[in-house]
């Protein structure tokens, strides 16, 4: 008896370390039969649903804007209006600013899943940041707890295409280019809690601000360094296509510009209202000219706001009728003709770091050393991080438990499993998790090949 349960042991030991590896980043994981939308991963420079490129064809999303605070996904009556509209227009994907990572998303989700539409949600919020221009304090296991919290509300749901570890911290103001390390180490510490949490591999990466002085040094930032420090794509964001080309907006230069970059591009907010627009960027962003190097893009925005840019106005956020703007249509329109392109459209299939930038006039950043993870911030990558404090918290700027040094290049490697059998504290799958009938059949393979047999 003590020698059958020591073969089903070792059996058991070695199976889960097989089926917690980390799958290899440049090769697609196939869709989960079992959801509503497949899976889609990163792979070489693009985004993929089982072999099929997947291209970004959607949204920002945020009624209210930042000035309101409220998470959309978390009302189902706003996000259910919402919807309808979408579909309206075809898209295929929403980003989501705000975030409160202690409400129920289900019904939202899985309402947008049924409706064909991903979402890439933005792990910080207002009172959870990293602070730009005094980044070191606001870096703390606090702020952390916030962004693995809210790694763990949207983790389970298929449809969750990937996170954003920052949005526009690093501006036009030289200084805060010093930032990008701890925007870094945020996202080294995203990618490390996804894996030792034994989650989906779900990407993680930076969304960029329209700042031509830095944006290439902080893309190359982002893809240096060690394969558990850099990010698992890039995104930024462009205004400078104003109704006019390809060549006048000086998109082909971007496209020069990250040839051979190494990591999927897209753009996370694009859009210029100051001479119309009739959304001429999304044949470009779906032509032969620009496939190859980038995977799509987010039009900036949905909702009216004070900025003008919404394609849709709401009079209140609550309010149960929108009113589509003449915007609304001509989006739809140039949607419609220009579908996603078919085959790989010249995408890379391999991956690859580049060279860190060197510190210059226009980036301060002169280490290639990331701070370490908060001493008092370990603990989450073994426990999960409980309850998420949501936007009605005490906030994280100057919490305490910062970080106290340096890390060296590798830290952020996956180190372990979870030491409990559910997903993140006790966070259970509202659907089945695609390596679910793998692990079963690898299981019963493993036993009967040592001769156990279960009574």
């Amino acid at each position: 008896m003590r020698s059958r349960s020591f073969v089903l042991a070792s059996a058991l030991a070695a199976f889960i370390g097989l089926a917690t590896a980390t799958p290899t980043p440049t090769h697609p994981e196939s869709p989960s039969k079992r959801a509503s939308l497949p899976i889609v991963t990163a792979s070489g420079n693009a985004f993929w649903h089982g072999n099929t490129r997947f291209y970004v064809r959607g949204v920002d999303y945020q009624p209210g804007g930042s000035s309101l605070a409220a998470d959309p996904l978390a009302d189902t009556t706003v996000c259910q209006r919402d919807i309808a509209e979408f579909k309206k227009l075809g898209i295929n994907t929403i980003r989501v600013y705000i975030i409160d990572n202690s409400a129920n998303h289900d019904t939202c989700m899985n309402a947008l899943a049924d409706a064909g539409i991903y979402v890439i949600i933005d792990a910080n919020n207002p009172l959870y940041s990293i602070n730009r221009l005094d980044p070191g304090p606001s870096y703390n296991a606090v702020y952390l707890q916030s962004v693995f919290a809210t790694i763990d509300a949207f983790i389970k749901y298929d449809n969750t295409l990937a996170f954003f570890s920052g949005n526009e911290v690093i501006n036009d103001n030289v200084n805060s280019t010093l930032s990008a390390r701890y925007v870094k180490a945020t996202t080294r510490d995203m990618r490390q809690y996804i894996g030792n949490r034994g989650y989906r591999k779900v990407p993680v990466g930076y969304s960029a601000a329209d700042v031509s002085q830095n944006r290439m040094q902080l893309a190359q930032y982002m893809n240096c360094g060690t394969d558990d420090e850099r990010s698992d794509f890039f995104a930024f964001n462009d205004y400078s296509w104003c109704n006019t080309d390809f060549f006048t907006s000086g998109w082909d230069q971007k496209v020069k510009n990250f040839t051979d970059y190494g990591l999927p591009i897209f753009l996370s907010e694009y859009g210029c209202i100051s001479n119309g627009r009739d959304f001429g960027e999304i044949a470009a962003l779906m032509g032969k000219k620009m496939t190859s190097v980038y995977s799509g893009g987010l039009m900036y925005e949905y909702a009216l706001e004070e900025n003008k840019f919404g394609i849709a106005k709401i009079d209140s956020v609550d309010s149960p009728t929108v009113k589509e703007l003449p915007e609304f249509s001509k989006f739809a329109e140039a949607l419609a003709a220009n579908p996603a392109p078919t085959g790989d459209g010249g995408a890379a299939s391999t991956t690859h770091a580049v060279a860190c930038p060197t510190k210059d006039s226009n980036w301060l950043v002169d280490s290639t050393l990331l701070p370490a993870i908060p001493e008092n911030a370990k603990n989450y990558m073994k426990e999960g991080a409980g309850s998420g404090p949501g936007l009605k918290g005490d906030g994280s700027q100057n919490a305490g438990s910062t970080s106290t040094g340096d890390a060296k290049p590798g830290s952020g490697t996956i180190t372990g499993t979870p030491s409990s059998s559910k997903n993140a504290a006790g966070i259970t799958f509202a659907r089945p998790v695609e390596k679910a009938p793998f692990i079963i059949a690898g299981l019963v393979f493993v036993l009967t090949l040592t001769g156990t047999v279960l009574l």
